[in-house]
């Protein structure tokens, strides 16, 4: 009897790391914003961490500046950011961004998160053991790292 070798491709695509267009634009108008502020933080959009709580990939983060070596890489980050940005896809739910904050980021040590939410032009601010602030209108400043951003700035 012959047998025969069969090969399994997985083809599955995971729907959470599509990007949309809002997603894109948003991620893109924050990248902008907080270029402002390269001085001091490096602004690392889709950079993954590997943290004590997991692996855990911010649509962009804040960390303290560092010097920088071209000839070495790291795939996954090993320090929680100072401050983490997500922003709600369609694909997602409000709930997993807020426990992927509360018990992802925070207790692996992110001082600040801020969750955007396109379709109410929205920004709620969380800081550890805090209530959320919800920015629609006007600025708010972070105080884990100073940044200043202006809400209708960033859906403009």
């Amino acid at each position: 009897m012959e047998t025969q070798a069969v090969e399994i491709i997985e083809t599955e695509v995971s729907l959470e790391e599509a990007m949309s267009f809002n997603h894109s634009r948003l991620t893109y108008r924050l990248s902008v914003l907080l270029s402002a502020y390269e001085e001091k933080y490096d602004i690392m959009p889709k950079l993954e961490f590997e943290l004590s709580t997991g692996r855990l990939k911010p649509d962009i983060a804040i960390l303290p500046k560092q010097q920088h070596n071209w000839e070495e890489d790291i795939i996954r980050y090993p320090h929680a950011p100072i401050t983490a940005i997500e922003i709600l896809s369609p694909t997602q739910s409000l709930d997993f961004l807020i426990a992927k904050i509360r018990k992802g980021y925070f207790p692996a040590g992110t001082k600040s998160a801020w969750l955007v939410v396109p379709a109410l032009r929205s920004i709620y601010f969380f800081l550890p053991d805090q209530a959320p602030l919800v920015v629609t209108t006007g600025s708010f400043q972070d105080p884990a790292c100073g940044v200043k951003v202006s809400v209708e700035a960033v859906f403009q």
